[in-house]
């Protein structure tokens, strides 16, 4: 696997492996999931099962173990070579990036899951970025509501900001939350991170390069910048539509059936008008924002989880040192 510049292969820098070829790298490290466990973490629609546990997560549960490892390791020789006598203790930061409809929200819980069952028993935050969304207010005067979930419409300064002071061990680290219930940041209610082991960051632009800076003197920081490990979790276009279409044809009786939910108006199409209406936001919405600005990204990950059309994960590619 190549690209080609002025008609010479470049290597890639992956190395790609189908299902089972990964699955043999689990060795012996150990499931501590049972089925009810992998019932609760599977997202709507999505079919998840005890042998892709085994055969996908579990050989990556090993590998991160491998890199927390390697990567306290190394953070020590830096204090070590700063003759820092009582270095600050520093977070293993996993960022997991995809489409939404993707499965990619699993992924991250799965990983979760996982990792506090280390023989470690590491402290696990999990946050997802919707909450550094900016408010509905701040949309609409910005004419931003029908962008929601591009790069412009999340207050990139505060994620940033997070992710550096939990980066930092920052004692107390406070997120926004989002509610996808009525569709806005809720007022006066936050995540509260205290210093975890491992802080794995969800969400679909967590792979965006550096901006600009602003007054000229090359990029600034990304959020990407304090990850150590990362995940894109990947599939073609066409099947992630189909997927997102599935999977509002269900939110019909389940949370847009709510009176309080901001889509209830959803609740009573019928089969053929929800299709079409789904259809039409992931047309004008999410497919653009996938091809313009996620996809572009998947090329920054250490991890890239490739599934086909059943939703499983077939084939995985591991980013080379």
């Amino acid at each position: 696997m190549g690209s080609q510049a002025n008609g010479a292969v470049i290597p890639s820098p992956y190395v790609e492996l189908d299902r089972a070829d990964w699955a043999r790298l689990r060795e012996e490290h150990p499931m501590h999931l049972d089925a009810a466990d992998v019932e609760r973490l599977r997202g709507l629609g999505e079919p998840l099962d005890m042998a892709e546990v085994e055969q996908v997560y579990l050989p990556i549960s090993r590998l991160l173990s491998f890199y927390e490892e390697a990567t306290g390791a190394l953070h020590q020789v830096t204090s070590d070579f700063l003759l820092e006598r009582q270095p600050e203790r520093t977070p293993f930061v996993i960022g997991v990036a995809g489409s939404v409809a993707v499965g990619k929200s699993t992924t991250a819980r799965i990983l979760a899951e996982l990792i506090r069952r280390w023989p470690s028993s590491p402290e696990v935050s999990l946050v997802t970025t919707d909450g550094f969304l900016h408010p509905n207010v701040v949309l609409r005067e910005r004419g931003l509501m029908e962008r929601k979930g591009f790069p412009e419409s999340y207050d990139r300064r505060a994620l940033l900001r997070f992710v550096s002071e939990v980066k930092a061990g920052r004692a107390e680290v406070r997120a926004p939350v989002y509610s996808h219930l009525v569709y806005d940041i809720v007022p006066d209610e936050e995540i509260v991170v205290r210093q975890p082991d491992v802080l794995i960051v969800e969400g679909l632009n967590v792979l965006q390069p550096p901006r600009p800076h602003p007054n000229g003197r090359g990029p600034g920081l990304a959020v990407s910048d304090f990850f150590d490990f990362s995940v894109y979790v990947d599939a073609h276009v066409c099947n992630i539509k189909k997927w997102y279409i599935e999977r509002f044809l269900r939110l019909r009786e389940t949370a847009f059936a709510d009176p309080h939910s901001h889509f209830h108006r959803y609740a009573s199409l019928s089969d053929d008008e929800a299709v079409l209406t789904a259809s039409d936001i992931w047309d004008s919405i999410n497919e653009p924002n996938l091809i313009n600005n996620i996809l572009p990204t998947r090329s920054r990950a250490t991890l890239v989880l490739l599934k086909g059309a059943d939703h499983s994960v077939d084939r995985v590619r591991l980013r080379r040192l």
